[in-house]
């Protein structure tokens, strides 16, 4: 699964970002090998960056977006787009991605019974 962290950092060590429209920066990880890549928020000190940032992401691919924090328009704009959204989220980003990743594995498994 391809999944969008916001971060306060470029690295999974980095702690995900409270804000999700002004972090500055989001990494987008491969859930099974934890291989990423960084991309600055261009959108950070921007009016609406949150609604920005969202317009992006739905761009890239992904599954889900992991956020500490995040708007009901940027909320709004990825739920439609059919990304899953995981919020209140804390911890480095290698701790929240594989926490996402042990909660849809057990959905799948609860879900097929």
């Amino acid at each position: 699964m391809r999944i969008a962290v916001i971060s306060e950092g470029d690295s999974l060590d980095s702690y995900v970002a409270e804000d999700f429209g002004h972090a500055p920066f989001f990494l987008i990880v491969d859930s099974d090998t934890l291989d990423y890549h960084v991309v600055a928020n261009e959108y950070a000190d921007s009016m609406g960056a949150g609604m920005k940032v969202a317009d992006a992401i739905t761009g890239l691919g992904v599954e889900a977006v992991i956020t500490g924090g995040i708007g009901s328009h940027g909320l709004d704009i990825l739920s439609k787009a059919g990304i899953h959204v995981a919020y209140d989220e804390e911890g480095t980003v290698e701790e929240c991605v594989n926490d996402l990743k042990r909660r849809s594995e057990f959905r799948k498994r609860v879900g097929s019974n």
